[in-house]
């Protein structure tokens, strides 16, 4: 058999299959499946030829209607997680917002639904791309309110609160409002750098920084409706320009020096002037009590004054032979040798009661031997029997009276 052979492909086994016989029992099976009856006098299997009636087409038209319709309906039912929200777009306008759960929407071209998730979080960078060493000095570099240039980078996390503002407000050219997010950011990182100085912005003010920064691009978000809600900022690097870093760092060192001698001048002054102060209280008090004591010696003594001269003008003599006494009294005890005027003869006996202490005394000296006995015993013996302040009292008394007498 010849490619060229007419009747090549109609039966036996050494060719392929006839493509309209192929047809037509395809055609057969549908018209059975739409309900449409074979002509009479053919059979099922036949070879002839069998065309469905009109009948056949209306059912079948009907039917593959019917199909279309319900999966077209069906087209319209959505799922929304539990973390998301469905805007339903009505003709390309918004008509409502859906929570979790099950939903339907009028298939296309009618609505359309939008599921938005609202707890992902979303993050920008700025200053650097990937890690600290890709810098991007463009958005680092900021300026400080003392004039300082200093390098900072950055990162925001943030989710979306309103899914409708996020999908209608959002101008966005990217769907998560990266390019919107970013500009807000660099915006308010600059103004709450600019507002502060440099020494705060490297040191202890980053929290108080990123706190006023993510206050600052919330309010930003918000003016522009975006559906943003800033959940975090971090400040992940604060340095010097490299171009500048190890003056910096000098002057960083200076500024640590004049704090720690700054300190080291209090803690001196600390531990001096306490002392000089409890010095200065001392002698105060001190002066105080002197001035206290003088004053009341000085009392005391005009007091005592007073007393004598009171009974001094009730008895002048007495008083004055007492107050004679008295000071002879106070002169004697201060004295270690005894001069006795005796009244019979113009001869002083002198009394050595500085010797006879020590005589007297164990500790200054042994006992007396008797070689010295005898040089003692002739003044001892010639002393009066009364004792040594009897006879100065008695010559002194005596003298006194004489002189009383002889006035």
């Amino acid at each position: 058999m010849t490619q060229f052979d007419p009747n090549r492909g109609r039966g036996g086994n050494d060719g392929p299959p006839d493509l309209d016989e192929v047809f037509r029992r395809l055609n057969q099976r549908l018209s059975r499946l739409l309900g449409a009856k074979p002509p009479q006098g053919t059979p099922p299997e036949s070879g002839g030829p069998a065309f469905p009636g009109p009948r056949a087409f209306r059912g079948g038209a009907v039917a593959i209607v019917g199909v279309l319709a319900a999966l077209w309906l069906a087209s319209g039912f959505y799922v929304v997680d539990a973390r998301e929200e469905g805007v339903v777009l009505r003709l390309g306008s918004y008509d409502r917002t859906t929570g979790p759960g099950l939903g339907w929407h009028l298939p296309y071209p009618f609505e359309k639904v939008e599921i938005v998730n609202l707890t992902e979080v979303r993050s920008i960078e700025v200053g650097y791309r990937g890690n600290a060493k890709n810098r991007v000095l463009e958005e680092s570099l900021m300026l400080t309110d003392d004039q300082n240039i200093i390098d900072v980078q950055l990162s925001v996390q943030y989710d979306i609160k309103d899914a409708k503002d996020f999908l209608f407000v959002n101008a966005a050219s990217d769907r998560d409002a990266k390019d919107i997010v970013k500009q807000a950011t660099e915006t308010a990182i600059r103004e709450v750098v600019g507002r502060n100085k440099v020494d705060f912005v490297l040191n202890e003010g980053r929290a108080q920084i990123a706190a006023e920064t993510q206050s600052l691009i919330q309010q930003i978000v918000d003016r522009y409706k975006l559906g943003i809600r800033i959940a975090k900022v971090n400040i992940n690097d604060v340095q010097p320009p490299e171009a500048v870093s190890a003056a910096f760092d000098d002057a960083v060192k200076a500024g640590q020096d004049k704090e720690k001698l700054r300190n080291e001048g209090r803690a001196y002054a600390n531990g001096v002037i306490p002392k000089a102060q409890g010095l200065a209280a001392r002698l105060t008090e001190e002066a105080e009590g002197y001035r206290q004591r003088v004053v009341d010696n000085a009392e005391g003594e005009a007091a005592r004054f007073k007393s004598v001269l009171t009974e001094y003008q009730k008895a002048p003599k007495v008083t004055r032979e007492r107050m004679y006494y008295d000071m002879m009294q106070q002169v004697m005890d201060s004295s270690s040798k005894v001069m006795v005027d005796q009244k019979a003869g113009s001869n002083l006996l002198y009394l050595p009661l500085d010797k006879l202490m020590q005589q007297a005394s164990p500790a200054a000296a042994p006992a007396a031997t008797p070689a010295q006995s005898p040089r003692v015993q002739p003044e001892t013996e010639a002393a009066p029997a009364a004792s040594v302040r009897g006879g100065r009292d008695v010559s002194g008394r005596n003298g006194r009276s004489d002189n009383n007498n002889q006035e």
